[in-house]
């Protein structure tokens, strides 16, 4: 088996205090806590979807944690999102602001929204984002389930580009479950099964609290991934009140009584 890292979608939350972080925690105490004491060697860093990375913010995330700790970034939304002239301008700041992770940046995750379906002018722009973060392991969240065919999973294989494997509430459309290896990373993505998906504020769709029969159902797969990948994450993104974090708390300890 290659080596498996699991964590959490994002660590700097208010409802994790009193729940999972002391409740009166400093917000800058929380990634060393997060590391130390909740016991995790791994970040999916979340906000930079929403805003450009700062060299001052990741520069702060690697002075906290410590040298075997590892981060994976999402793609800026302009980046997934953007066609237009500032597409190359969003990757050159992306990239710029990921510096001072170094090579403790493991893989950037491109998310693209359920608009995002499998057409020419889609793939030209896996195929830009390939080309602009050439050198950099890319991994792709795909929400439209069209994409779940063989000649798309084999483009990303093609193309050097993992495929990020989702577990989401099974509404017709949005992907299944469906663990497949397209790049040296294997990459598994857990947001819960609210059924109240595309109608819901955030808090409300990520409010799901894995049970032990789920969380058992996804060892086999995740042991299958990690003997053909090189590193194998494994990020909880059911955040609300920390649930996410006793998910992969959890699921640890089953890998590791195996």
């Amino acid at each position: 088996m290659g080596d498996v890292y699991i964590g959490t979608s994002g660590f700097s939350f208010d409802d994790w205090r009193g729940n999972v972080y002391p409740k009166n925690i400093k917000s800058y105490e929380m990634l060393p806590f997060y590391e130390r004491e909740l016991g995790f060697n791994t970040l999916e860093v979340n906000y930079t979807y929403y805003t450009l990375p700062s060299q001052k913010t990741m520069e702060s995330f690697y002075k906290r944690t410590s040298d075997s700790f590892t981060f994976v970034v999402k793609g800026y939304k302009g980046i997934t999102h953007t066609r237009d002239e500032s597409f190359k301008r969003f990757c050159t700041a992306f990239k710029d602001g990921l510096k001072p992770l170094g090579n403790r940046l493991k893989a950037i995750l491109f998310q693209f929204p359920y608009a995002f379906s499998p057409k020419d002018e889609n793939i030209r722009h896996l195929e830009a984002i390939r080309e602009e973060f050439n050198g950099y392991e890319s991994v792709i969240e795909f929400r439209n389930e069209r994409w779940l065919k063989d000649n798309y999973i084999d483009l990303l294989r093609d193309m050097s580009m993992g495929l990020c494997i989702v577990d989401e509430p099974k509404i017709k459309g949005l992907m299944p479950y469906y663990p497949a290896i397209t790049s040296r990373i294997g990459y598994f993505r857990f947001h819960g099964r609210n059924e109240n998906w595309f109608n819901a504020p955030s808090e409300v769709r990520y409010d799901y609290l894995y049970s032990e029969e789920e969380i058992r159902g996804f060892i086999p797969s995740i042991k299958d991934i990690s003997r053909k990948a090189d590193t194998t994450f494994v990020y909880f993104n059911n955040c609300h009140l920390g649930k996410a974090v006793k998910n992969a708390q959890r699921l640890k300890e089953l890998l590791a009584e195996d």
